[in-house]
């Protein structure tokens, strides 16, 4: 159901300054055409020439412990354990498909009820994340081609988010729980959450309601 009143409102908003490294809690945030402003700006690029991963950003994927760093020169030393040479480039926003990532409480319930234990929204990594009204029951498919409004911010839908292994990382410890993954990819078609681009730039902050826009 695509209700006219607000879905919910923004409980959560974070930024990742350097691709796969810690995220930035915010309150507020400009987002315009590139994203929340600061997100993404910086990301490490693997240089050594036999590596799977040449000229590549350097992702999660590749290690346990990435999203548990803030700063590029601890993922650079991380990197190093393993014989991994890093780059830091600042030259580019550095997204996989599109720049704006949001998670629906709703379907984090879904994933907890699918893997029996709870699930944080960080293990996603969204720049928002959606708390939203009992009527809510939208999947992400649902959502596709749709503007969703946040003030004067407007950002339409282009994909549910496929989901690798990286999200069964503890986000403390880096430990590993396969359920995780395997519940999502068995039972959701392996989506938790929706990109979107920005349509009109504007400002979102905490506790801003989200709606559909035109619905």
């Amino acid at each position: 159901m695509l209700q006219r009143h607000p879905l919910g409102t923004v409980a959560h908003l974070w930024r990742y300054p350097t691709k796969s490294l810690a995220p930035e809690a915010l309150d507020a945030v400009d987002c315009d055409e590139n994203g929340l402003a600061g997100d993404r700006t910086r990301a490490l690029f693997v240089t050594n020439r036999d590596h799977a991963r040449t000229d590549k950003p350097y992702r999660g994927k590749e290690h346990e412990l990435l999203h548990t760093r803030a700063t590029p020169a601890e993922a650079v030393t991380l990197g190093a354990a393993r014989g991994v040479a890093l780059a830091l480039r600042t030259d580019g926003r550095f997204f996989d498909l599109e720049p704006v990532s949001l998670v629906f409480d709703t379907w984090l319930r879904e994933g907890e009820r699918l893997v029996g234990r709870t699930l944080e929204p960080q293990r996603y990594r969204p720049n928002l994340y959606i708390e939203t009204h009992g009527d809510f029951a939208a999947s992400e498919a649902d959502l596709v081609d749709r503007i969703l409004a946040i003030g004067a911010v407007r950002l339409r839908v282009s994909q549910p988010i496929a989901r690798c292994v990286t999200t069964t990382y503890d986000l403390r410890t880096g430990e590993s729980d396969p359920r995780v993954l395997s519940a999502i990819a068995n039972e959701r078609d392996n989506t938790m959450g929706i990109y979107a681009h920005v349509v009109n730039p504007g400002h979102i902050q905490r506790g801003d309601a989200i709606r559909i826009d035109g619905a």
